[in-house]
């Protein structure tokens, strides 16, 4: 059974004060008793004291980003081990914003989700077109290109550490929102070519979330649909009434 799972990614927004005040404000909504998986994603300066914010409430502290070395000569890196160790499980790889800003390519990824299975981390592998290889029809080809040069390495196992994230990139931060029925229809997408990959039982355990400009007044309506499990949010996550709205949505 897949869980259902509202992340909020914070990019990078909030000083230690505005992590601390974020994460009490959440806290102080009510989400004792929600139909999903509360995660929120800080500065990886701020990690620790996010991770002491949220002791004893149902809010889990992931990271934005994770090196795919252990140690060394990588300065500004931070390892799957330093994460571990202010209490981090999770870990988002391969937004958007990372691999377009900070050109992480497809052996980058690939490294990272291997490093952080062996390392027993869950992974939040995000994946998604751009509105030229929608446009053009190639987005199913893009996406599972994605997933599969990132992911298909993967033993059936460990599939049990992997949520995948679908964010069509032109709706991201744009006020676009991809239809309830684009999103869905993506998600079942990826949800076949998983199947035909591991077979029906990791497919359908798998939780497919949807990331691109989720809000309260159309979280509902997207988080419905059948192969939809939940999102990846940004901006809305910024305001603790608002994330907990859309978690409410399920």
């Amino acid at each position: 059974m897949r869980n259902n799972i509202l992340a909020g990614n914070w990019k990078m927004n909030c000083d230690l004060p505005g992590t601390q005040s974020l994460i009490a404000e959440i806290q102080a909504e009510g989400i004792d008793n929600l139909d999903c998986e509360i995660m929120v994603a800080p500065s990886h300066l701020f990690l620790y004291a996010a991770f002491n914010a949220s002791l004893n409430s149902p809010i889990e502290v992931v990271a934005q980003n994770v090196s795919q070395h252990h140690k060394g000569a990588y300065t500004g890196e931070v390892s799957i081990d330093m994460l571990q160790s202010v209490g981090i499980k999770t870990v988002i790889i391969g937004h958007s914003e990372r691999r377009d800003i900070f050109k992480e390519n497809d052996d980058q990824l690939r490294g990272k989700v291997s490093a952080c299975i062996k390392e027993g981390m869950r992974v939040i592998f995000c994946c998604g077109e751009h509105l030229d290889e929608r446009n053009s029809g190639n987005h199913f080809k893009t996406v599972t290109n994605q997933v599969e040069k990132a992911l298909f390495q993967l033993e059936d196992k460990d599939w049990k550490q992997i949520v995948i994230a679908y964010e069509p990139v032109w709706a991201i931060g744009t006020g676009e929102t991809a239809s309830p029925e684009q999103a869905q229809e993506m998600h079942a997408h990826l949800r076949t070519f998983i199947e035909n990959k591991y077979g029906g039982k990791v497919a359908s355990n798998t939780s497919i979330l949807y990331g691109g400009s989720v809000k309260p007044a159309n979280a509902r309506e997207i988080f419905a649909k059948p192969d939809v499990d939940g999102g990846l949010v940004g901006g809305a996550s910024l305001d603790a009434n608002s994330f907990v709205q859309i978690a409410r949505s399920f």
